[in-house]
């Protein structure tokens, strides 16, 4: 934030928060809260300038098409890439994930070779590896975890000469583990293996820079970064995206079509067919330039705090574990509470005005890893207060002593 701004000034950016002081809203991991300075953008795009963009000859036209671009601009500058060549805009981390799976994976994959991956991704980050392996006949490789994190001797084990890629979460959804990014693609590096980064839940709360990650490919989605729903990006290395080919093909991603032959449009529009979302990227680039107007590290501050403040409260409830490392993490707290099931217990809090996700959250492997059928899971953004937890907090303890 500015100097002139503090934490608890920013509640009143968001309409849905500053309207609804009976609610604590604590599952901005599933989607964050959105921001007025978002909601103008998006609405001013349709009110003033409205028009498909790139190949039309008017004036309005135009004037979304710079506007579109200049988005990507700002994105690719909220994450330090090289281009905005290297931003293809997609529906979010689920699609980014799924485009480097179906386009690059087959260029590099075959039988021998493996993907390796975590078994605390999300299913979005594991489904389509199983996928690609299927169809290649490559094989998939998970390397075990713990509530604390990576096991790193098993990671060093299981990426050999015949790792083509290592896909990995950033910011755990779940334990709200933040991977050593860096030291898994030196690594890597090492047997030549590309490494895909599932950043959905890093971009709202970390600065993120592709270029220190030292990874190849990063997917993320706006709706957890105070953008609108149904748009993300991937940004990938650009002579890595040069050389692979379209996953999804018709209008936009052409350069010219005959009957016997067609020509695909260079970067990134050979990955953007059809009308693309124009009022999601302008929205994604309102919540780039609201997150580049705060303090980072003030903020990350403050978040630390609350899940500090929060699991202090929890860990005085009976029966009541916290699942995740006692180190730092991200904006997260897992818990479970002995002979409750997570479902009841978020009913009972959602009763009391307190917003939680419960389940299994995708990622299945690592509930299973871990022995839980699920968690329930508090997550904050910088919109929440101490006094949010304190509300929190007693939820809990009232659910626990009903339970």
């Amino acid at each position: 934030m500015t100097q002139a701004r503090d934490i608890a000034a920013l509640r009143h950016d968001f309409p849905l928060i500053a309207n609804r002081p009976d609610l604590v809203y604590l599952d901005s991991a599933a989607t964050t809260q959105k921001p007025q300075a978002v909601l103008d953008a998006i609405a001013e795009h349709y009110r003033t300038a409205n028009a498909n963009v790139h190949r039309a000859a008017h004036a309005l036209s135009g004037a979304a098409t710079e506007a579109f671009e200049a988005a990507r601009s700002t994105v690719a500058q909220r994450i330090h890439a090289q281009s905005p060549n290297e931003i293809v805009w997609t529906k979010g981390t689920t699609e980014a994930i799924n485009l480097v799976a179906a386009s690059y994976a087959p260029t590099v994959l075959g039988p021998g070779d493996n993907v390796v991956i975590t078994r605390m991704e999300h299913h979005s980050n594991i489904v389509p590896w199983q996928v690609a392996c299927e169809r290649t006949g490559a094989e998939l490789k998970a390397v075990d975890v713990s509530m604390h994190g990576i096991d790193q001797d098993d990671l060093a084990g299981k990426v050999d000469e015949r790792t083509r890629i290592v896909a990995v979460v950033h910011v755990s959804n779940v334990l709200g583990v933040v991977n050593d990014i860096p030291g898994i693609a030196r690594l890597a590096r090492k047997v030549d293996a590309a490494v895909v980064v599932d950043g959905a839940q890093a971009m709202a709360h970390l600065d993120v820079d592709v270029a220190a990650l030292g990874c190849d490919f990063y997917a993320f989605s706006a709706h957890k970064m105070y953008g609108p729903t149904g748009i993300g990006a991937l940004w990938g290395r650009e002579h890595l995206l040069e050389q692979m080919p379209p996953w999804q093909t018709g209008g936009e991603m052409i350069e010219e079509v005959r009957i016997e032959h067609t020509s695909y449009a260079g970067l990134p529009f050979r990955f953007e067919a059809g009308t693309p979302n124009i009022a999601g990227a302008i929205g994604i680039a309102a919540a780039a330039d609201y997150l580049g107007g705060l303090d980072g590290a003030a903020l990350r501050t403050h978040e630390t705090e609350l899940v500090q403040l929060a699991e202090s409260g929890l860990r005085q409830v009976e029966g009541l574990e916290i699942i995740g490392p006692d180190a730092a993490k991200g904006p997260v707290v897992s818990f479970a509470i002995e002979d409750a099931h997570p479902q009841d217990i978020g009913t009972l809090l959602d009763q009391q005005g307190i917003a939680v996700r419960t389940g299994h959250h995708c990622a299945m492997p690592l509930m299973e890893a871990l022995g839980l059928p699920g968690t329930v899971r508090a997550s904050f953004a910088l919109y929440n207060s101490a006094s949010d937890v304190e509300r929190f907090v007693q939820a809990v303890r009232k659910a626990r002593e009903f339970l």
